[in-house]
């Protein structure tokens, strides 16, 4: 990638959409989302959508959306579920396999100033992100 002997990049962009996300925008490649499986997301979802089109007829044509991951799902629960239906029905392939469940060790990690994967690699939370990297990976390689 451009000399610098990387492969990615990733830029955290805050769950907002100012002025640094449309930075972001129009810097990146590609767009992986994450979605929580809560009311309000899809709702945020459909204004990042209009916003990637908007970057797109201005700034950045090659911006792709990469794909969207759930995250935060308790399959326990009705809302996780019908955001999960709602989701792969609108979205179809663009909805990771994966998705990363609601996990305390998660939430934990970022208090210790560590990733869930050093803070725990064994929890339901590391294995789940392990295994959506791999799944971005094929979809690099298909």
């Amino acid at each position: 990638m451009d000399g610098l002997g990387l492969d990615y990049v990733l830029i955290d962009c805050p769950p907002s959409l100012n002025i640094l996300t449309v930075n972001a925008l129009v810097a990146a490649h590609a767009v992986l989302v994450p979605l929580q499986s809560e009311f309000f997301a899809l709702e945020g979802l459909s204004q990042l959508m209009l916003t990637i089109r908007e970057v797109r007829q201005s700034a950045n044509p090659s911006l792709r959306i990469e794909g969207v991951a759930l995250t935060m799902v308790d399959r326990r629960t009705t809302l996780s579920q019908a955001v999960e239906q709602d989701a792969r029905e609108n979205l179809g392939d663009l909805v990771f396999r994966t998705v990363i469940p609601r996990n305390v060790r998660l939430s934990e990690a970022p208090s210790h100033a560590l990733s869930v994967l050093d803070y725990d690699p064994s929890s339901a939370g590391a294995t789940a992100y392990r295994a959506l990297a791999e799944e971005l990976m094929s979809r690099e390689t298909a």
